[in-house]
């Protein structure tokens, strides 16, 4: 391998790299939105609806993290690709699901914010976490150095 192959990506490219998650994560963000809202409106319970929209938006997400996102650290193998997907649930999954449920609860719950805000605000408090999930577990480049800088 040579010299250049194994060095930590430059700041630069991690800068890009975050712009193209929080891009993924505007998608799905609209996604999220939109599936919450319309089951909603079709009378699901809004926790429920809320599991179920972030649900979608993380598979969604992790669609496009894969083929955009990280597309220059391709699985090697199909059992590679199912352990990311399954990592990325786990990560991105827990911390979407638990975060957005314990905001709404209390957003919404306690403090009768309409759920489609507070959802926002939710959303917003849990991205950053997940970009360095994604980045530094599931998406982790198995054949460059471990030691990468740090992101700030």
């Amino acid at each position: 391998m040579t010299e250049a192959a194994s060095a930590p990506p430059p700041r630069a490219s991690q800068w890009a790299r975050y712009l193209k998650f929080n891009a993924v994560g505007a998608l799905g963000f609209a996604v999220q939105l939109v599936v919450l809202a319309l089951l909603c409106r079709i009378g699901v319970h809004y926790l429920v609806a809320t599991a179920c929209a972030v649900e979608v938006a993380v598979l969604h997400n992790f669609l496009w993290h894969r083929r955009w996102t990280f597309s220059d650290r391709a699985a090697r193998s199909r059992a590679e690709q199912r352990s990311r997907l399954l990592r990325f649930h786990g990560l991105s999954g827990s911390v979407s699901l638990a975060g957005n449920l314990a905001l709404m609860a209390l957003l919404v719950g306690a403090a009768r914010l309409h759920p489609l805000p507070a959802n926002v605000l939710a959303i917003g408090a849990c991205s950053i976490l997940n970009y360095l999930a994604s980045e530094r577990i599931v998406f982790q480049d198995r054949g460059r150095n471990s030691q990468r800088p740090g992101f700030v």
